[in-house]
């Protein structure tokens, strides 16, 4: 049996088409990567106080994180918010624990609990106006930590 070599045009033609199909595969499978934006808040409010208020980027989901740092009150929580500009927030998300529970909700009202960020459940972010949030500290002690929000 004898084997035929291709000629020397046909072999160019053959890579020029492997390398056109491998650069379409290679260009759909790239994956666009973007940096999200962040925002750190540190708070250190005394008993009764309020932080202030908190403009959550508009018409974006926005991961809204938030720890106490009092070794005596620590924790954690956090709620995927969306700001509807001029509309109110509208969350849903992970109170801190002790208890642990869902937080969720919509409101346009100061004052509207989000989501308790400490052990004891007495600090939380609240809604501060219909396009802000706010910590509020209602531990009879001063508090300290912060908020992160990344959209």
């Amino acid at each position: 049996m004898r084997i035929q070599k291709f000629s020397r045009p046909g072999v160019i033609l053959m890579a020029t088409v492997v390398a056109i199909i491998t650069s379409m595969v290679v260009a759909n499978a790239t994956q666009t990567i973007t940096t999200p934006n962040a925002v750190k808040i540190t708070y250190n409010l005394a008993a009764g106080a309020n932080s202030a208020a908190i403009t959550p980027v508009p018409n974006t989901s926005v991961s809204v994180m938030g720890c106490c740092t009092t070794v005596t009150d620590a924790g954690v929580g956090q709620v995927s918010l969306q700001h509807n500009s001029g509309a109110g927030m509208v969350w849903v998300g992970l109170e801190s624990y002790s208890p642990a529970s869902i937080a969720s909700g919509a409101s346009i009202s100061a004052g509207t609990h989000i989501v308790y960020i400490d052990d004891g459940h007495m600090v939380d972010i609240q809604v501060a106006s219909i396009d802000t949030i706010r910590v509020h500290n209602s531990a009879p002690f001063t508090v300290a930590g912060n908020v992160t929000l990344i959209w």
